[in-house]
């Protein structure tokens, strides 16, 4: 039942619920305590509708922001707030009294300091909006952007002006309660000061120094920094902040490109969203900044997504354009008509030219490359069982099969997730395998987040798994080094609080400052990716090779699991395409029972798999393969399949791709230079006293206007 009301109110969690729940419950309790009248109980109510409120804003609740729509805003509530403690003064017989018209004075005066203060904070918000933000790149001393206001002044400002009534309503009821007018005159002072000066502190971010320079001083040093950097090779992205993961998994390439690099965005929400880079970022969600940038030295534009306002680069001449996409799938979107509008389409292997000649969209076979997929790179190739003896559990050690299922979606398609109707089945069957195999639990994140039936599957699979951990852990067979494990503990400790060290702390005071300061320290940068690495390799000795584990959150990712991994068993999605990268058996379950042939036909990325009916009783097939190599039957079908998906080993991937950019950037200078020899030559054809640029007629030609003899 919470879960529910947790889905349906749009809140974060069970504390949020019940914030929101008191804070509804105590607007009428204040009512009821006012006309009463009651002064603790009115205290008590009030109290806990200001803490409710201000932990909703803090966890920048959807909730409160909804309330706003239904007219229950945070001004609204405030004011109701007070009107409800003017109530209780009358009906305490205190209307007659001087210290009941200085409350409603105060509370008129106060409200009347919200209009300025708004204006100020929204003012100092839109003047401080530069028309362009970037990351990794250096303005300075080009243009001068002076720092942000404090947070503590424009960072929920609202909330913070309205709550500064506290004192005058504490003052008030103190007042109320003892009969001593001087308490509430105090409060009543103190709150107007405060607000006077809230609004008095504002004012100097609105003038002189502290105002940035306008959109074309910045605009104009933009381009100086372009000329300086002439960069040569552009990822160009539009999209929702949800799909920032789309061009962050290209970042990792862009660093390693042989040619000069830069990122262009159009949405801020998505470059707030950037994970950390080397690579210069640069975000211009106005069309017209962006058509007038100094991009003359770019050949390669490269877009990993099919967007509206990709037509705003492509309008350029000067470059290719290239879609690479932001992924490879047998999905509809991967075979895009809209493909058609680029110089070349990048694939990761032979399977995505065949998909594009499947589907006859328009795409030319010469306009397709194939370049791998750089990002598997930190996926490394099976070499075998990754411990000990293929199965041998005597000292402890025993072969790591990973069941990594997808989330259930946003329907009820019984193909969508194994979880629902042979998860439990999976897992009960792997931690009961004999010879025996380690389980790690890596489910989808948003597993749960739309299904109840799917979270309470999740849930029971978790239990499955922590059981059998703790009974494994008292099988003397696979006890682990204890005084190790201890101490890779210690280790995981140490290199979390420095990579918290290098990289807590950074947030600016906005996004201007953050455009002025947001240049990466490349030596911070090289380290903390090192001590990712470090942290990756403490973690899975920070545990006994055998042991169980369900492993969530962010770290360790995906791919580390994939490395100490002998085997898979995941559904359809883009884990399987990636896992195949590695070369390890794997098992994907037929949940919508469409059949092994049906199955395998309409999915290329299953067919050298183990297919899994829902009562995953094909696994034995899957683990004899990982017990004995010599039994696996599709090692050879692996291997083909992985070439056809994703291209062959050697040369690497960023090699492939880097060949690719040198390659396209060769044809856009020969094609540059062709349209530059034809102006030269057609502005020497031209007669003396041409307009510029007119064509000379030949004979039998005249011009757009008819001559009379």
């Amino acid at each position: 039942m919470i879960s529910t009301a947790i889905r349906v109110a749009r809140v974060g969690s069970a504390a949020e619920l019940a914030a929101a729940a008191l804070m509804m419950l105590g607007f009428p309790c204040l009512m009821l305590a006012a006309l009463l009248p009651s002064v603790g109980a009115f205290a008590a109510a009030a109290a806990v509708t200001y803490l409710a409120d201000h932990y909703l804003h803090r966890r920048g609740s959807y909730l409160v922001n909804r309330l706003s729509k239904v007219r229950a805003g945070v001004s609204i509530r405030f004011l109701i707030r007070e009107l409800l403690l003017v109530l209780l003064l009358a009906r305490l017989d205190l209307s007659t009294s001087m210290l009941f018209n200085a409350a409603i004075a105060c509370f008129l005066a106060f409200y009347g300091f919200q209009a300025p203060h708004g204006a100020l904070v929204t003012l100092i918000a839109l003047r401080r909006k530069l028309p362009i933000a970037a990351r990794n790149v250096d303005l300075d001393p080009r243009v001068r952007i002076p720092d942000a206001p404090p947070r503590r002044l424009v960072s929920r400002a609202a909330e913070k002006m309205l709550h500064l009534d506290l004192v005058a309503v504490a003052g008030l009821l103190v007042s109320a309660a003892t009969d001593d007018n001087v308490y509430g005159y105090a409060g009543i002072a103190v709150t107007l000061l405060l607000a006077f000066g809230y609004v008095v502190a504002l004012v100097p971010f609105v003038r002189g120094r502290r105002i940035p320079p306008d959109a074309v001083k910045v605009l104009a040093a933009l381009d100086d920094w372009l000329r300086a950097y002439r960069p040569e090779t552009v990822l160009y992205f539009s999209g929702s902040k949800d799909s920032a993961y789309q061009v962050n998994m290209w970042l990792e390439t862009m660093e390693q490109l042989d040619t000069r690099p830069l990122i262009i965005l159009r949405e801020r929400s998505v470059l707030e969203r950037m994970a950390p880079t080397t690579v210069p970022i640069i975000c211009v969600p106005g069309g017209v900044h962006l058509m007038n940038m100094d991009l003359s030295t770019v050949r390669v534009a490269l877009y990993a997504a099919n967007v509206g306002k990709n037509i705003h680069m492509l309008r350029v001449p000067t470059m290719k354009h290239v879609f690479i996409g932001h992924g490879d799938s047998d999905k509809l979107a991967s075979v895009n008509p809209f493909s058609k509008v680029y110089d070349e389409v990048w694939t990761a292997g032979r399977a995505g030219r065949d998909r594009y000649a499947i589907a006859d969209v328009g795409v030319r076979d010469d306009d397709i490359a194939e370049v791998g997929r750089p990002q598997l790179a930190p996926i490394r190739t099976w070499q075998g069982a990754s411990d000990g003896l293929p199965g041998d559990a005597a000292d402890g050690r025993c072969p790591t099969i990973l069941y990594a299922p997808t989330w259930e979606g946003w329907d009820d398609n019984p193909g969508n997730t194994s979880i629902l109707l042979a998860g439990e089945n999976i897992v009960r069957r792997l931690v009961r395998a004999d010879p025996p195999v380690r389980v790690l639990y890596k489910p989808h994140p948003f597993t749960g987040t739309r299904s109840s039936k799917a979270k309470a599957t999740h849930e029971r699979i978790v239990a499955l798994v922590e059981k059998a951990a703790a009974e494994r852990a008292a099988d003397p067979r696979f006890t682990g080094d204890a005084a190790a494990q201890s101490a890779a503990v210690a280790e995981l400790a140490r290199i979390a609080a420095r990579i918290e060290q290098l990289t807590g702390g950074t947030e600016s005071g906005d996004d201007a400052e953050a455009t002025r300061d947001g240049v990466v320290d490349f030596a911070a940068h090289a380290e903390v990716a090192r001590l990712r690495a470090e942290w990756n390799d403490a973690y899975w000795r920070s545990f006994g090779s055998a042991e169980h584990r369900v492993i969530t959150g962010a770290e360790p990712r995906l791919y580390d699991c994939f490395n100490v991994s002998d085997a898979m068993v995941s559904d359809i999605s883009s884990v399987v395409s990636d896992f195949i990268a590695s070369g390890k058996p794997y098992a994907v379950t037929d949940s919508a029972e469409l059949g092994v042939e049906e199955f395998k036909r309409q999915n290329t990325a299953v067919r050298a798999a183990v297919i899994l009916s829902n009562s995953a009783a094909e696994l034995d097939e899957l683990l004899a393969g990982v017990v004995d190599p010599s039994a696996d039957a599709l090692a050879t079908d692996r291997r083909e399949l992985k070439r056809y998906l994703l291209g062959p080993d050697e040369p690497t991937s960023i090699d492939q791709f880097n060949g690719a950019v040198r390659d396209l950037a060769e044809k856009s200078r020969v094609r540059n230079q062709g349209q530059a020899a034809g102006a030269a030559a057609a502005a020497a054809a031209e007669p003396a006293g041409a307009v510029p640029g007119q064509r000379a007629a030949t004979a039998g030609e005249t011009g757009g206007a008819a001559v009379k003899g």
